[in-house]
């Protein structure tokens, strides 16, 4: 089967032990993005089969009726609004997907606090300047770290910041409060004062229709003039321009962040970029070893299934 895989900015699948799983196909991967109709027929225009990496390239309607020889959309990790599952079915695309631990990410989550805290990237770059100490941090112990969303990222991040002496405070929908009070932890009561309460807030949510934009300027300015702000989900979640203008206003005092709203970001051209208290990564939070070989050694597992003609993990 001729497969295409896009995106691999890291240019690490062909490195990865679960690459072996793929032996008996014709594998092209590119290691860069392109948007747009026309870019993206003319890369996949040969593909019988699609493996995705996250949301990086967007599948619509007018894509697929240029894509004659497609059979299989293979998603490394979780499906999202970035495929049209109407029209693949419409055309006889069979979609399917996996998901990993989510620890990668959680952990990252938690080096962006403790990073943030103690303002590390700071202190390392004055020292590396001819500097010594700058800053005065704080300690995650005792602070109340807000998580906002309680899936399976989201626990683990109240995990991880109760093992560090932090006292997580969730917020979400009803399901989500009675989830997180099931499990033994605190919850706000309303939208409002999580925000103000927060010492620390962390997002995690997956992004929908009913999540883009769920955070507003109006949450973020009812932060405390000490607080942080972690965004390792979607940028999307967060109203357009929000967080810039918090982050000028003081409110939060500092913000780390991985995602972005076109990605990816080159020639430092985000204005979060420019601000000397946020901390921005370059969308890391899955991008590890062990993820990488469970997400996809499943997206390959999945092919193959397709072929022998037992198809596995089928998106509706």
């Amino acid at each position: 089967m001729r497969i295409v895989i896009s995106d691999d900015h890291q240019d690490c699948i062909r490195h990865l032990a679960c690459f072996d799983k793929l032996k008996n196909h014709q594998v092209d991967i590119y290691n860069d993005t392109v948007s747009g109709v026309d870019a993206l027929a003319k890369r996949y225009q040969d593909a019988e089969a699609i493996v995705l990496i996250r949301e990086r390239s967007a599948i619509n309607k007018e894509l697929l009726d240029r894509l004659p020889k497609l059979k299989i959309i293979s998603q490394a990790g979780k499906i999202a609004s970035h495929v049209d599952l109407e029209a693949c079915k419409q055309k006889g695309i069979v979609v399917v997907d996996g998901r990993g631990s989510g620890t990668a990410t959680a952990e990252l989550n938690m080096l962006l606090i403790l990073a943030a805290l103690r303002r590390f990237v700071e202190e390392v770059n004055r020292l590396k300047n001819g500097q010594w100490q700058g800053y005065l941090g704080d300690q995650l112990s005792g602070k109340v770290l807000g998580v906002y969303g309680f899936g399976r990222i989201g626990k683990q991040v109240c995990d991880l910041g109760k093992a560090f002496g932090a006292k997580p405070l969730v917020w979400g929908r009803q399901s989500t409060l009675d989830k997180a009070i099931q499990e033994g932890f605190a919850v706000a009561e309303s939208k409002e004062a999580f925000f103000s309460t927060s010492d620390i807030v962390c997002l995690q949510l997956r992004l929908n229709p009913q999540t883009r934009g769920i955070v507003r300027a109006a949450d973020l300015a009812l932060m405390k003039s000490t607080s942080i702000l972690i965004n390792v989900s979607r940028a999307e979640l967060i109203e357009d321009g929000a967080l810039e203008f918090g982050l000028k206003q003081g409110r939060p005092a500092y913000a780390a962040v991985d995602t972005y709203e076109a990605e990816p970001i080159l020639e430092s051209n985000h204005p979060l970029l420019k601000l000397s208290n946020c901390l921005c990564t370059p969308h890391i939070g899955f991008v590890e070893r062990d993820n990488y070989e469970a997400y996809f050694g499943i997206a390959f597992d999945n092919i193959n299934a397709y072929i022998a003609g037992t198809p596995q993990n089928c998106v509706d």
